[in-house]
This record gives C-alpha cells, structure tokens and sequence, in this order.
C-alpha cells in the first residue's frame, strides 16, 4: 500500500557529533560498510520492478537500442570488475611489473568500453523539442546531475523527461560511469574523503556562474543519486565563497540521494535560536510586505505585483478575498497594543538557500544508504549528520531507484494527448494526492527538526477548507486548485511540494527576496 512520511528539515547548530561527515575517512568509510550490508536487502531495487515503462523511451529499462546496448555493456563491466576485485588479493603472488602491466591492461579496457557509454562531452542540453526556450522562463536556468551507471544515452533522456515535465530548457552536467561497482567505490571515495572528481567541478563553474549571472532570478538544481553527493559537494563551496543574495537564488531538488549530508545554514543566529527552542510556533516576518499572487507565467507575477497590505488593527485571522496569500495580524510592539501590521508565515526561515526538498523510495538501496539513513535513523538524532531540506519519503511498489522510470514516473508521471504522444506532466497522480504522515524517527529531540508547522510552503487558499494535521498543524489550503475534488481536511503531498508548482510550465508564487533576508523575532 502507497503511503507517505513527510519529514521536516533539521535545523542545524552548534554541536560536534561523533559520526559525522567531518569525522575521520576511515571511520566514516567503516559505518558505509557496515550499513551497505545492512541495507543490502534492498539491492535488487535498484533494478526493480523493471515493469512497467509508462515513459517508454525515456525509462532507463525500456527496450530501445540504446538501452540494450547501455544494459550489454554494464554487464560486461560487472562481470569484469568483479573478477579484478576477487583476484586482487593473488597479486601478492606475482612480480610488481607484471602486476602493473596487468593493471595497464584491466583499465584500459574497462576505459575504453566505457567510452562506448560515455561519449567525450561532458555538458548537454535537452532537445528543444520538448521544452523550446521561452521568454517567460528566461530568468531561470534548470541543471542536473546524474547518478551511478548514467551514460550519455541515459543522461539525454533524463533531461529531456525533465524539461518535457517543467516545460523549461535543461542543462545536464554529466557524471561519467567508470561501471557499477567502481561507481559506488567513487561514492565512498567522494562522501567520505571529499573528493571532487571533474565532473563536480564542471558543476561547480556552471552553477556558479549562472548564480552570478543577473539574467537569472532562479536557478533549479536538481539531482539524482550520485548526483546528491556530488551536488552536496558544489553547495558546500558555493556555501563558502557566494554572497547571501545570490545564494537566495538557488533552488535544490534531490531524488534518491545518495549523500550523507546537505548543508543549508541560516543566515542569523537568531532565526536558528527561535527555531530551536520555539520548533512548534510559526516563523513571523513583523511587517508588510509586497503580495505575489498566483499565476502560470512567472512573466506575469514579475509585472503585476499586488499593492501592499495596509496595516490592520484586527488580531485574528484575516484574508482578503482577491488575495492569494493567507495573513494574520501581529503586534510589533509589546508596549503598544495599537502598533499592528500584517504578519506572514514563511517556511523554512532565514535559510542561506531558498529551497531544499528531497524525494525517497523507502524500497531504494541508495536513499536507504543515504538520505532516509541520515533524517530517519534509530539512534539519536545529536549523533548524526545534519541533513537540511524537507523530505518526502515514499512507500510504494514501484519504489524502485532509477530516475525516470521510478522516481519520475511514480511522481511526476507524463500525460498523453488523443494520439498517445506525450503532452507533459500528469495533472493528477496517487503520489501527490496520498496523505501526509509526519515521521517520528529521527526527531528524537523536538529542537532539531523544525516542525510541520514551518515547513508547509507559502500556500494560497484555493477554495478548501482549512485543513487539520494530526498534531494540531493548520494548513491553510494549497498552490495547485483542488481538481481531484478531495475535500477531506488532510493534507496531501502537492500541498507541501513546491516542485509539483513547476509543473507544465507553472510557477510558485514566489514571496519577495527581501523576506528572506529579514531576522526573526
């Protein structure tokens, strides 16, 4: 049975913790060992269900030539590797120049048949045939990053399957396979050491530069997999070297991340305080602000700002009908009870990087192993990494690992037109529709995990009624209108997921920079 598990972001501090990804490679090498038997039960996942395709060519397992060639060649370079791997110990036996000269042979050939998956290019673009560029999206720039055993063929029709579903042009920064298995040793290499391969530098320079770029407004990050530690690496310098303002810019979305950490500090000390010791009240902004209403065209929502609201002087809730953002009103000063504005709840609070959101299969071996290990584990919460962004977790039949054909097609699946050509993205689908659960393990201590309340994205009232969480979490409706015709008072997943708002084309309706950069009280 399809359900699931909302998490909300961990909040992050002062503490050291003992197994963390700053400790020790070789300690942090021994827990992924350890827990990659631990996990190993749901190896065949990473495959399966190999049925069914419902994005035909752009699914990793469908029967198209390029897939069968991709398939042919990776087993080839199993079966190799393997065999390198088993027979290392005999190179004791042997001279060291016959050892070395074995070893020229063995990479060599493992290069070139790589070379068959990988071609010399390591940027692409999606055809525009499924996303043309268009002005209204000029101002955003959409990138990926792959995971294990994606070759060009592959990575292509990942990024077509995103820019056929968003509808916006996407570049696609190639993660190369060397093969499976010594994929999965770059892993440990790169989430334990640190290691930046060229494929995580090209992102770098890429993310980097559309950032600094004054065209772009946006820029949407999305990755997979490997992709999560390579692009948990690109934030970790981008953290470090970008001014404020343009990290505001940024936008991460992450599918079966494999990575054992994703950094996103506040911006104040005060915001993280509050969010500590307060995790079950509201961030308030104690002002008014610019309203952006709801709209398909980003172009629209750039040029047709509301008014500002003018202060109120009522305490309880209020919404103006031809509004699209829900308010309340707030005092701004403990000795006056007159000094009143308009008050907005905004999620995720003061964060360096506007948004984080990360998608789990509970059945995936890599979320297993990365993601839902680190936000979901038994031992307490202090004692692991901090992992920053909101997570849905998802427990599903066809929660396999592979990005269109699991991820995409359970999530984001496409739409046909009358002839069976595929138009975009599905307006309806049982994994945006399930009702949300609010995950318990994890959240040990209330102060290191910002609550439900926190996390819901800025949402418009669309004509349902306020609904009720369990726990007493008001949600106030949702971006999308209620076309499914669900009016039960829960809340679902396309309430919560910002991502969904792109769909076909559309836009949040984004609140202004400068909230983001206001303290809280």
């Amino acid at each position: 049975m399809d359900r699931t598990e909302f998490f909300g972001s961990q909040v992050g501090g002062e503490s050291v913790i003992s197994y963390s990804y700053t400790d020790m490679p070789w300690k942090l090498m021994m827990w992924d060992v350890r827990y990659f038997f631990t996990f190993a039960w749901a190896l065949p996942w990473v495959l399966w269900p190999v049925r069914p395709c419902d994005g035909d060519h752009f699914d990793e397992l469908s029967f198209t030539w390029e897939n069968m060639w991709c398939i042919f060649i990776h087993s080839i370079l199993v079966v190799l590797q393997l065999f390198f791997i088993l027979t290392l110990p005999l190179a004791l036996l042997f001279p060291v120049w016959m050892v070395a000269l074995g070893m020229v042979a063995f990479f060599t050939l493992n290069w070139l048949l790589c070379l068959g998956l990988n071609g010399s290019t390591i940027t692409f673009e999606s055809d525009p045939k499924y996303a043309p560029a268009l002005e209204e999206h000029a101002h955003e720039q959409w990138i990926f990053l792959n995971g294990v055993a994606v070759g060009e063929a592959w990575l292509k029709s990942n990024i077509n399957r995103l820019a056929l579903t968003f509808k916006r042009p996407v570049i696609g920064v190639h993660n190369r396979t060397t093969g499976i298995i010594f994929d999965v040793v770059e892993c440990l290499i790169q989430r334990n050491f640190g290691y930046a391969t060229s494929d995580i530098r090209a992102a770098y320079k890429i993310v980097k530069e559309k950032l600094y770029n004054p065209q772009y407004t946006k820029v949407i990050f999305i990755l997979h997999s490997q992709g999560g530690i390579e692009g948990g690496l690109v934030l970790d310098w981008l953290l470090q070297e970008l001014p404020q303002d343009l990290l505001s810019k940024l936008e991460v979305y992450t599918f079966g991340n494999a990575s054992n950490h994703f950094n996103n500090p506040h911006r104040h000390v005060d915001a993280q305080t509050a969010e500590r010791k307060l995790p079950r009240v509201d961030t308030l902004i104690p002002t008014t602000i610019t309203e952006i209403p709801l709209t398909d065209s980003p172009v629209e929502t750039h040029h047709s700002l509301a008014s500002r609201r003018q202060p109120s002087n009522g305490s309880a809730h209020s919404f103006e009908a031809n509004r699209r953002v829900p308010t309340f009103t707030t005092s701004l000063s403990k000795e006056s009870s007159t000094s009143r504005a308009t008050a907005y709840t905004v999620p995720a609070s003061d964060r360096a990087i506007a948004h984080v959101e990360h998608y789990a299969h509970t059945t995936d071996f890599v979320a297993l192993w990365g993601i839902l290990h680190f936000v979901r584990n038994e031992r307490a919460s202090p004692s692991m990494p901090r992992y920053i962004g909101r997570v849905f977790s998802r427990t599903s039949p066809r929660g396999g690992h592979q990005f269109c054909q699991h991820y995409l097609n359970g999530m984001f699946p496409l739409a046909r037109d009358a002839s069976g050509v595929f138009v975009g993205c599905a307006e309806r689908n049982d994994f945006m529709s399930s009702t949300v659960e609010v995950a318990e393990k994890g959240s040990e201590r209330d102060d290191l995990r910002e609550a439900p309340e926190n996390s819901w994205s800025l949402m418009e009232l669309a004509g349902r009624r306020a609904s009720i969480l369990k726990g007493g979490v008001e949600v106030h409706g949702s971006f999308c209108e209620d076309k499914d015709g669900i009016d039960d008072g829960k809340v679902r997943v396309k309430d919560l997921s910002r991502l969904w708002q792109y769909r076909n084309g559309r836009s949040p309706p984004d609140h202004l920079r400068e909230v983001r950069r206001m303290t809280v009280e």
